[in-house]
């Protein structure tokens, strides 16, 4: 097991490496100039030039490439162009919005897809499955965004029931300003995890430890819960650790619509403004978080599944 997370963490130590330079690749090819950005479209060439270099962009690519490296290092994510605050507090300031925002998400969205995919193997071919089929295929269908926008007009602004913008304050505050976004982003993973789940309930009901377990007179709540169902949520507990990327990015579709803070915001603003040390220390934090989710997926699947253990 211990030789697993070293792999495992050696594996994602390059895939934030080369995220990184992938990244300041594309940064660099797209059109505009930060400085003029920050300076305004009436600074003198001058002016222009002495503050590309004290922001380092005079030099070539691999040197900017391997001083941001060399920096973080040292903890040293770069600094904002606009204000001059640390990138690292900047972001990390921001983060927690977006992690309690997909943590939400991911926990209703699977509980709720857990129960119906459940229970829709155990009434196979009943109304009630082919009903959980297509609610499944249609939470599927909907984008995030429209979910977004749908929700904000029906349930903020035409039924009242919760507020359009803002974070909140407090815990009810902002538990209360969660609702609309953790339901956006969450509704559609309901059905993939409910479709995952049925299928590889329906798969295990008819293996034949589960048929041996009835036949020395198990009762049927005891072979789901005990024997089926820990192993039928193996591949929807990968689904939603390789899946967290996703929710990344329906989260800044929700920040955006609905004026919260977080990362998504965050790296939108960045772009706009061409502020490159934004963007890097944004998706360098990201790539992090979508690292060790896959991560524990993987160490959750092996704590669940005796047989993963012992291939470890």
């Amino acid at each position: 097991m211990l030789i697993f997370i070293l792999r495992r963490l050696a594996l994602s130590v390059a895939i934030v490496v080369i995220a990184i330079v992938l990244l300041n690749t594309m940064l660099h090819l797209v059109p505009g100039d930060p400085t003029v950005m920050l300076l305004g479209p009436r600074a003198t060439p001058e002016l222009i030039e002495r503050t590309r270099e004290a922001m380092g962009l005079d030099r070539p690519f691999y040197v900017q490439t391997l001083t941001f490296f060399g920096n973080l290092l040292r903890g040293d994510m770069g600094v904002d162009v606009f204000t001059g605050r640390s990138v690292a507090s900047i972001v990390l300031s921001q983060l927690p919005y977006t992690l309690v925002l997909i943590a939400v998400s991911i926990v209703w969205s699977a509980a709720l897809g857990i129960v119906i995919g459940c229970y829709s193997a155990l009434r196979r071919g009943s109304w009630l499955d082919l009903s959980a089929g297509i609610l499944s295929v249609s939470t599927i269908s909907v984008p995030s965004f429209v979910m977004a926008l749908y929700g904000l007009l029906v349930f903020a602004v035409g039924l009242h029931w919760f507020p359009a913008v803002g974070a909140g304050t407090g815990f009810w505050g902002q538990a209360h300003y969660l609702v609309l976004p953790a339901l956006a982003i969450g509704i559609s993973w309901v059905g993939y995890v409910a479709r995952v789940v049925r299928a590889s309930m329906l798969e295990i009901l008819d293996a034949n430890h589960v048929r041996m377990a009835r036949a020395f007179g198990l009762t049927e709540s005891k072979i789901v819960f005990s024997y089926a169902l820990k192993i039928a949520v193996l591949p929807a507990v990968t689904l939603i650790g390789t899946g967290v990327v996703h929710l990344f990015s329906a989260a800044v579709f929700a920040e955006v619509i609905f004026s919260r803070p977080g990362i998504g915001a965050l790296i939108v603003n960045a772009v706009n403004e061409r502020n490159y040390p934004i963007v890097l220390g944004c998706i360098l934090v990201t790539t992090i978080v979508i690292v060790l989710a896959t991560l524990v997926s993987d160490l959750v699947n092996a704590w669940l599944d005796p047989r993963i253990r012992e291939a470890l």
